[in-house]
């Protein structure tokens, strides 16, 4: 068999041992080089682990017990069997896990993007190592699907300390929550592959657009609560499909079946629309 040369790389030959490697990294590269993104961005996380203990453990205890314990005792009282048959921290408890992954998805899904496309510029240096955009964005997105699982477990352990979920089937909810978060997540993920400059985007985004969310969708109240003219809010609003279906899970909330396959399918579509156009945009931008 005649060797043949490698071009570009002198003295090289299929054969030899360096090339070989090289041909085995790259495959290895194409292989798992999302899983190797996901792995830079959780070891990153561990710059604030603290906080993300702190929050993880001492945002669902304060929730849970202030509506458990404070504002549910005015709500059944006056309620009388409370909200939907059930005590009103059995009502929104669903909600709360989802909020709560639908703020860590608004965090991860924003600045680090811009941090990674601008500020330090890591993902430039990915794409030149051979990592592909579409790599990386789905490493991004990986290692957040796995934060958000680990903090809504956790979540759900502290609602089954609080008795807030008597159905056997709660714990999909832990699944809901991560949806609602990525369904909102990957959209504004978009966003922020295709931001330039900071000029305050992602305050407006969290002061008009997540805070308003959580106030009109379904959350602390029913959406029925609300005027007719509001109820548009919710019914586009991931939080209300994603509010409705963990409730389906932890304590048989009563609703049509073909309204669940909606929230499912909502939540699924909006997921896939903002994954696939960040990797589009990311791709755009890193090949410029």
């Amino acid at each position: 068999m005649t060797n043949t040369a490698i071009p570009g790389a002198p003295g090289e030959t299929l054969e030899s041992p360096a090339t070989a490697k090289a041909m085995a990294g790259g495959i290895k590269l194409r292989r798992y080089g999302s899983w190797y993104v996901a792995e830079h961005r959780l070891r990153s996380m561990r710059s604030y682990l603290q906080t993300m203990i702190a929050t993880g453990i001492g945002t669902p205890v304060l929730y849970l017990y202030a509506m458990g314990v404070g504002l549910a005792t005015l709500v059944d009282a006056d309620q009388g069997q409370g909200l939907d048959k059930v005590s009103y921290l059995i009502f929104v408890a669903p909600a709360l896990i989802c909020s709560a992954a639908l703020t860590i998805a608004t965090e991860e899904f924003s600045y680090p993007i811009m941090l990674g496309f601008k500020w330090n510029p890591t993902f430039f240096g990915m794409n030149a190592a051979g990592l592909q955009g579409g790599q990386i964005i789905n490493g991004v997105t990986y290692s957040v699907i796995i934060r958000l699982v680990v903090q809504s477990s956790v979540y759900y352990l502290f609602m089954l300390l609080f008795h807030a979920i008597p159905s056997p089937l709660g714990w999909l909810s832990i699944f809901v929550a991560v949806l609602t978060g990525t369904a909102i997540g990957t959209l504004l993920m978009a966003y922020a592959t295709r931001l330039e400059e900071d000029k305050g985007q992602f305050n407006y985004i969290m002061r008009f657009g997540i805070i308003p969310l959580t106030l009109f969708s379904g959350t602390f109240f029913p959406l029925a609560a609300l005027p007719t003219w509001l109820h548009w809010i919710g019914w586009i609003s991931p939080l209300w499909h994603g509010t409705e279906l963990a409730r389906v899970f932890a304590f048989n909330y009563p609703e049509p079946i073909w309204l669940t396959v909606i929230h499912v399918l909502y939540l699924i579509v909006l997921t896939w629309v903002g994954w696939w156009l960040a990797r589009r945009l990311a791709i755009r931008r890193l090949n410029k």
